[in-house]
């Protein structure tokens, strides 16, 4: 009998959330309250290999030099095997995945992870899936993954439908649309959260005070970004984010117990934002769940604020990106 050998390699960009994703309605099909706007960042990636082997008797998972071990593998052990529902014989998987940027830290590593381990996943099995597929299985590894399979800006559309599949991502732009917008991705902290998206998230949906008003105003959030992209209104955007990110934070800083991402450092390059629109530099923040400051800015400013940035001492590393392409396959194997 001749061994099975199906190996494939994906490469998937990180994407940061315009409008926030915060708070599931089902937790185990990750299907989310609200809808959700993002940009694919063309310098912050995951490459993926997977190999399906029959003589494997476990699977076998190494994440950025590392062997994956508890919850980490066991998520994608998981997601494997949901790659493998439609076949009658499960078989185990050997992975290879490496980012180039911290993991676990605010950056949406789960969302280029997943996203490249789906398609690579699914390729190895010898599926070819619609764009809306690959992005229904990524998003029941991690929500935001649904938005890296594709490019440029994207929505994830929360659907209504009990069983998801209704709930996936949608390309508003093209990268090409927009290639001057810039982030300024500051590094405050490489360490792992001590509270995870998916713990903040449940935490905040059952006990903080503002998360009905969150729900209230993000899905006109939604629209005006949606808008705001498509004309390239670039003073709308950041307004925006800006205030989309702070509300989310609002809704953490309120739960019970309450917590707090932000960091010393955080704190101290929102204020050199808010410092260079006054002095006439159009710029804005936005954060996620970790301690990592993006700034949105335009191409011409980009140097400017960087200098300004890196003054401040608690920066770690500055990470330029503009709009990035959609997961992709390539022949460049991790083993």
């Amino acid at each position: 009998m001749v061994m099975m050998l199906m190996k494939a390699t994906a490469i998937a960009n990180s994407n940061i959330a315009l409008v926030k994703y915060w708070g599931k309605r089902n937790s185990d099909l990750i299907l989310p309250y609200n809808s959700s706007v993002s940009m694919t960042l063309n310098n912050l990636n995951t490459k993926t290999t997977v190999e399906f082997n029959k003589t494997l008797s476990e699977y076998e998972v190494t994440i950025n030099r590392k062997v994956a071990k508890g919850e980490e593998l066991a998520r994608v052990a998981n997601h494997l095997e949901l790659l493998q529902n439609s076949s009658p014989h499960k078989i185990f998987a050997k992975v290879r995945s490496e980012s180039n940027f911290p993991k676990k830290a605010g950056l949406a590593s789960s969302a280029s992870g997943f996203a490249a381990l789906t398609l690579a996943g699914t390729k190895a099995l010898g599926q070819d899936l619609t764009v809306k597929n690959l992005s229904i299985l990524a998003r029941r590894g991690s929500g935001s993954a649904s938005r890296s399979i594709l490019g440029g800006f994207v929505e994830w559309t929360k659907g209504s439908l009990p069983d998801g599949l209704d709930s996936h991502a949608l390309q508003i732009k093209k990268e090409a649309h927009w290639p001057e917008l810039s982030m300024i991705v500051t590094i405050i902290s490489t360490e792992e959260k001590k509270v995870s998206s998916r713990a903040g998230m449940s935490q905040t949906v059952k006990n903080s005070p503002f998360y009905s008003a969150w729900l209230d105003t993000i899905e006109s959030d939604v629209e005006k970004m949606k808008q705001a992209i498509s004309e390239k209104d670039f003073i709308q955007l950041g307004k925006i984010a800006e205030l989309n990110a702070i509300k989310m934070h609002a809704t953490m800083q309120t739960t019970t117990p309450p917590f707090i991402y932000w960091e010393a450092g955080s704190l101290s390059i929102m204020k050199e934002v808010l410092k260079l629109r006054e002095e006439g530099i159009e710029c804005y923040f936005t954060m996620d769940a970790g301690p990592q400051v993006k700034i949105l800015c335009q191409q011409k400013d980009i140097e400017t604020i960087k200098s300004r940035v890196t003054e401040i001492n608690l920066v770690k590393d500055i990470i330029i990106c503009h709009p990035g392409k959609e997961a992709r396959l390539t022949e460049d194997h991790l083993f």
